[in-house]
């Protein structure tokens, strides 16, 4: 079992899973009340990581990340080196392909708050900041936390575009699917299964307090 691969993973989910959190609440608050006409754009655009071959989506973000690149000679100005095959750049990589997972969530449900207690917080005279954070967050929460755990999850496991970006750095860029398909290609099937096992383990109990905290098992849980 690869444990340096293994804590990059659950490193690299961690910081997605917070700055999809940040950038993932305002853009989901815009595509869940803006009335914009072409809103619908935007959204697709935001799903497109659903659809979207890893490979593709990791070849884009390494074309927009190289010296090439205006995003790219930016960090190389500012950092000292570039962003591909660096963490900062698997960050980026890893938070356009975890979008939809935290976005959607967090979106269904804004959307789901009753209109008329957002209406009333208005007419008491909140601003639109302050009735986000005391009506439309709180009675998000389940949503909050199921696209925040999602986004984690997804992360944890991805492969195609951790590859494409990071490449195979032990101790810098090797999460731990890359380092299951180096177990299964030297034939060392017992350390593949080793690191299957426990992100087998962690991705199902991940989905069970998801889908628990969507279906209000722990009220039920704890009146019972």
């Amino acid at each position: 079992m690869d444990l340096p691969a293994i804590w990059l993973s659950v490193r690299l989910a961690a910081t997605t899973m917070a700055v999809l959190v940040v950038v993932g609440i305002p853009l989901a608050y815009w595509t869940a009340f803006s009335r914009w006409r072409w809103k619908f754009l935007v959204e697709a655009v935001i799903a497109l990581p659903i659809v979207l071959p890893p490979t593709v989506l990791g070849f884009y973000v390494l074309v927009a990340l190289g010296p090439a690149a205006p995003l790219g000679r930016l960090s190389v100005r500012l950092l000292g080196h570039g962003l591909p095959f660096s963490f900062a750049g698997l960050v980026i990589a890893s938070t356009l392909y975890s979008l939809p997972f935290a976005v959607q969530p967090f979106s269904a449900a804004f959307a789901a708050v009753e209109p008329r207690l957002i209406e009333a917080a208005w007419c008491l005279g909140e601003s639109r900041l302050r009735t986000f954070l005391r009506v439309i967050a709180p009675l998000s929460a389940r949503g909050i936390v199921a696209g925040a755990v999602l986004s984690f999850a997804h992360t944890l496991g991805e492969f195609g575009v951790v590859l494409m970006v990071g490449g195979n750095i032990p101790g810098v860029t090797r999460t731990a699917s890359i380092a299951i398909y180096d177990a299964v290609q030297a034939l060392d099937y017992r350390a593949a299964a080793g690191t299957s096992l426990l992100l087998l383990t962690v991705s199902f109990v991940i989905l069970v307090v998801t889908y628990a905290v969507q279906r209000g098992a722990w009220t039920v849980w704890r009146t019972s």
